[in-house]
């Protein structure tokens, strides 16, 4: 296959030179299971009242039970057995993510999430169909709950315990996610940094400059037709934003109606004013690093169009989700008129829709969020497909650190990814809900791949419970949804 060839992605690829800083070193071996040689036994034997008489008259049974009482052994995967499947709710991390653990027969559990915003109800549902089974039966499992998945949040559940047996499997071999999807590609993910906004130009270009003070190499910024609409001729149509002015009351006809149908345009003078927040980020950030951008508000796509062309002099890294992913040929429209990179797929569940707007040549990149695509196996098989037709992966995410460890796994392993969303650098917090892995998580805008068996991570119970949504509980008994509801064959 001939490399990348596109003018629109220049150096996206490229990691720039940074100045080396001391990171805490993290073993790249597999965590081994301390086995005690027979001199330390004896002491340990002798200390603990087994006295050497009584060891050397013990059958040689009852003396390797003895010696291998306290090891920490890994499963035996082939008689592992799901148990339990229970839910803690964390609140604004960086919204409300409820996490999953599945426990065992063996005493290992497996941790996932589903995805930020969503019910923990998706998940809870899946429990009765995966009760009883071997969670390293990944891919067959998936298949059999997949089909409660849908695009967006709805697909969170089927999501997180994707995840949950990926850890699961990882511990019960004892080797990291990444290897079990054949090795990886890269030891540290970069990831790009979201930032807060303001309707000031000049506010919100000092806030993208301290995410660059912090080190991190790629920026996204959201700026989108809301910060201008109340300037007088900036927008057609200002009605649509006002609320109660449509069958959704609460959003009014612009938040809940898609972007050809809202009937929102801009004018020549609103173009320039939002074309005025990027020039003063770039003014401010130079053009040493990437800058992506997302969040332009409901307008169709000739109005893409326009607003494309006036940004194409500060060569930013992508625009995101213009319109709705499922309008292929909109966004063909949009990706043949404009020389900057176009890029959708946070709200895909599935490699199928994908494979549709790939093969259509209707984006130029692609960009996954693992806690809705389909999960760890799901969006490596996505983002090998895109590779094979010469498109680049960049990845969405917002949650905790549990679904941030399973997408450093899965973007390590996958060859065309760029760069990974981190939405919660300004959470002081976040970071304390994991313990047995080396802190800080990012340095200088990058994650290191982590080592440990599964996602390489446990949970910091105490910081999770300070931080437990209003109402829940830590894990929670679920029987109540231990029993099959229903008929899942979707043929006949």
């Amino acid at each position: 296959m001939k490399p990348i060839d596109n003018p629109k992605f220049r150096n996206l690829f490229d990691v720039p030179n940074l100045p080396k800083k001391e990171v805490p070193q993290q073993s790249t071996k597999p965590q081994e299971t301390e086995i005690p040689d027979r001199r330390s036994f004896l002491q340990k034997a002798a200390l603990g009242g087994l006295g050497l008489g009584a060891f050397m008259s013990l059958p040689i049974e009852d003396t390797l039970a003895h010696s291998m009482q306290d090891v920490n052994r890994n499963s035996n995967p082939s008689d592992l057995r799901i148990t339990d499947l229970r839910i803690a709710e964390v609140a604004g991390a960086p919204m409300r993510c409820p996490i999953i653990r599945i426990d065992t027969n063996q005493g290992i559990y497996g941790l996932g999430e589903v995805r930020d915003g969503a019910s923990a109800n998706y998940a809870l549902v899946l429990k009765s169909r995966i009760l009883g089974e071997n969670p390293c039966q990944i891919e067959r499992l998936f298949k059999k709950i997949k089909l409660f998945g849908n695009h967006a949040r709805q697909a969170g559940g089927v999501c997180g315990i994707e995840m949950a047996l990926w850890d699961l499997a990882g511990k019960a071999y004892n080797v990291p996610i990444y290897q079990m999807l054949g090795g990886k590609y890269r030891d540290s993910i970069r990831l790009y940094s979201d930032t807060t906004k303001s309707n000031d130009p000049e506010v919100f270009a000092d806030r993208m400059k301290a995410r660059k003070d912090k080190g991190y190499t790629f920026l996204k910024m959201d700026f989108g037709v809301e910060m201008v609409k109340d300037n007088k001729g900036s927008v057609v149509n200002t009605k649509a934003f006002e609320k109660g002015k449509a069958w959704d009351s609460e959003y009014g006809s612009y938040g809940r109606t898609a972007h050809p149908f809202t009937g929102v345009q801009l004018t020549d003078k609103g173009v320039a004013e939002m074309v005025e927040f990027v020039a003063a980020v770039r003014d401010k950030i130079g053009y040493e690093i990437p800058l992506a951008a997302d969040h332009f508000g409901h307008f169709d796509y000739k109005e893409c169009i326009r607003l494309g062309e006036a940004l194409e002099p500060y060569r930013l890294a992508w625009l995101e989700d213009m319109v709705p992913w499922f309008y292929t040929e909109k966004w063909k429209q949009i990706t043949n008129a404009i020389n900057t990179p176009t890029l959708t797929g946070e709200d895909i569940f599935l490699k199928e829709e994908f494979i549709k707007l790939i093969d259509a040549r209707a984006i130029d990149m692609i960009q996954p969020d693992l806690a809705s695509s389909g999960g760890i196996l799901e969006t490596k098989k996505i983002g090998d497909y895109a590779e094979e037709q010469g498109i680049p992966m960049a990845m969405h995410f917002a949650g905790t650190p549990v679904s941030f460890m399973a997408n450093l796994h899965c973007a390590a392993a996958t060859e065309n990814f760029i760069a990974l969303e981190h939405h919660s650098v300004d959470i002081p917090w976040w970071e304390d809900m994991v313990k047995n892995i080396p802190k800080p998580l990012v340095i200088d805008g990058f994650a290191k791949v982590p080592d440990g068996p599964g996602l390489g991570i446990e949970l910091n119970d105490e910081v999770i419970k300070q931080h437990l949504q209003e109402g829940t509980e830590y894990f929670a008994p679920t029987d109540d949804w231990n029993t099959d509801r229903s008929n899942d064959r979707w043929w006949s």
